[in-house]
């Protein structure tokens, strides 16, 4: 017989992948606030969609670094509060991974400049390519932290009531 997993072993990769979300999303944010600076500054944007888009971007990112944060802190402490349940959890992270990957389709469409071949590390175009990399990398792990959630609720709800179509 399968020997159960602990409980306090069960839930616990939850921070792990919020701050990684909230780290990823603090890089995009300070880059964003880069671009769309620097573009205010100079008046030059590749076009206005990608002016657009980069506000996008920046929305996702202060999103998800002030949701991520208050779900790694929630989890961390072992608040009972409404908003750190596991269902709100679960719409968060699809709320998010709509938002990310949404940017991040309309952006790999109107970057332009391709992969940047031949120019120098730091231009304009691969730092776009940058935000569209983070943005990529949210959807992935939004992803991860959405599929690994509802397996963990529905193993737990297996494990609880002894019953494997539970």
């Amino acid at each position: 017989m399968a020997q159960a997993v602990p409980p306090f072993i069960k839930g616990h990769y939850h921070p792990f992948l919020f701050l990684l979300m909230t780290l990823c999303a603090i890089a995009e944010m300070g880059l964003t606030a880069f671009l769309i600076d620097a573009g205010n500054a100079s008046g030059e944007w590749a076009s206005p969609r990608y002016h657009s888009l980069l506000i996008l971007f920046l929305f996702n990112a202060v999103w998800t670094t002030l949701f991520g944060t208050a779900y790694t802190l929630w989890i961390l402490t072992g608040a009972a509060h409404i908003l750190a349940s596991i269902a709100s959890s679960v719409i968060w992270l699809l709320i998010t991974l709509i938002l990310w990957a949404t940017a991040s389709g309309i952006m790999h469409n109107t970057r332009t400049g391709g992969s940047c071949p031949g120019r120098k590390a730091l231009t304009r175009c691969r730092q776009g390519l940058t935000v569209e990399a983070i943005g990529w990398t949210q959807v992935g792990l939004a992803g991860v932290a959405l599929i690994a959630t509802c397996l963990w609720v529905r193993r737990t709800n297996r494990d609880y009531r002894g019953s494997y179509y539970a």
